[in-house]
């Protein structure tokens, strides 16, 4: 549909940012139906983005959940521990959990952001079309923003993997083999 003309009442929108928009005449009552269909139809892209920062956002928050319940239960350990050894295991345990969670925080953040910004591309089109108002420039400059705080958070979450996979123990440990 990208570069085809939509009509709206009189007037012919093309779907391409890049193309002038003629001015919008008022439109009457099955007109303006006519043309929120026609932004609805528009508006089904950001929604099926916002779906897939909504379940991003879902991995998240589970990972973060994950985390604050392992941290829980290395500080009751720690708490009943009396090793020096092991109290010193589990607290550097302890400090990397935390920094993985502060990593997932701002993963979270940022798809937030992210999902902000796409509900507010389509607050944008249905402004316009319903308040005749020509705001051409938002919703390209709100996607480039709501894509680039998703692909921070995704690139954070790597970051976040990374720590859990290089931290990762399988098997018993040194002390405990012999």
């Amino acid at each position: 549909m990208r570069g085809q003309p939509v009509i709206f009442g009189q007037n012919h929108f093309h779907c391409a940012c890049s193309m002038p928009l003629p001015a919008m005449t008022p439109l009457t009552a099955p007109e303006a139906v006519g043309n929120i269909v026609a932004f609805i139809q528009l508006s089904v892209a950001p929604v099926f983005l916002l779906t897939g920062v909504g379940t991003m956002l879902g991995v998240l928050t589970n990972r973060l959940a994950r985390i604050i319940d392992r941290a829980r239960q290395l500080e009751l350990r720690h708490q009943q521990s009396s090793q020096a050894g092991e109290r010193l295991r589990l607290h550097a345990d302890m400090r990397l959990l935390s920094r993985r969670a502060r990593l997932v925080s701002w993963s979270i953040s940022f798809c937030t952001s992210s999902s902000l910004s796409v509900s507010l591309i389509i607050v944008t089109l249905f402004v316009e079309a319903l308040m005749d108002w020509h705001l051409r420039g938002v919703v390209p400059v709100l996607f480039i923003i709501g894509m680039s705080a998703f692909i921070i958070g995704l690139l954070i979450f790597l970051r976040e993997i990374y720590l859990a996979t290089a931290a990762l123990r399988i098997g018993p440990l040194d002390d405990e083999a012999s």
